[in-house]
């Protein structure tokens, strides 16, 4: 006899069994324990007083609004811009000398590069014949092209400052470049490093509120 023949034989429920235990009620899941207690207020942020919804919000839409507009009027958006901004500032630079100034990512630089390249509007150089350094420059149609977004870059930027006196203008860009150089001990900071320290608060600011 070999060795099939040694088998036991399966048993199966029979249906009203199976039914019966599919029916049968399952322990609820354990919800995560939370340390909040019912009806504790929790601290949430306050828009009108936090600093960083402010330069999000400005950067957002004042970048939505003038991308929408110069590829309406001169066929090309907002980072192809900046990157004929800087040129015009800095000529015969490399991408890497544009994205450590205006932060913008090296990708989109090199992309947006060989699209203003292709149209002519810069050119792309190789630094002492090697082939992987790169310096960019404008071409004559591409100051063309500079000469006339610069004044709608200008307007954009005078109506936005228009409720503000000359001195709160020079006041505003000396809190923004203060600002701005902050930048990097911002973005160091990394609340599961044990070298992370908070900063305290100089006074009560209104920049939360409880829910």
């Amino acid at each position: 006899m070999n060795d099939l023949d040694d088998r036991q034989p399966v048993k199966y429920l029979p249906v009203h069994e199976i039914d019966r235990e599919m029916q049968m009620p399952r322990p609820a899941a354990k919800r995560p324990e939370t340390s909040r207690r019912k009806n504790e207020k929790r601290e949430v942020l306050n828009l009108s007083h936090y600093v960083t919804y402010f330069f999000t919000v400005l950067a957002n839409k004042l970048s939505t609004g003038a991308s929408r507009l110069y590829l309406k009027r001169f066929g090309i958006g907002i980072i192809e811009w900046r990157i004929m901004a800087m040129l015009a500032i800095e000529p015969g630079i490399p991408p890497a000398r544009i994205t450590q100034v205006i932060g913008l990512d090296k990708g989109a630089v090199s992309r947006e590069s060989r699209r203003l390249e292709e149209r002519g509007y810069l050119v792309l150089e190789d630094v002492d014949d090697n082939p992987r350094r790169k310096r960019l420059s404008l071409t004559p149609l591409g100051y063309e092209l500079h000469d006339q977004i610069i004044q709608v870059a200008l307007e954009r930027e005078r109506r936005l400052l228009s409720d503000l006196s000359e001195d709160e203008v020079e006041v505003l860009v000396d809190l923004l470049a203060r600002t701005t150089a902050k930048i990097p001990y911002v973005n160091e900071y990394d609340p599961g490093s044990t070298a992370a320290v908070k900063t305290s608060p100089a006074r009560q600011r209104k920049n939360t509120a409880l829910r």
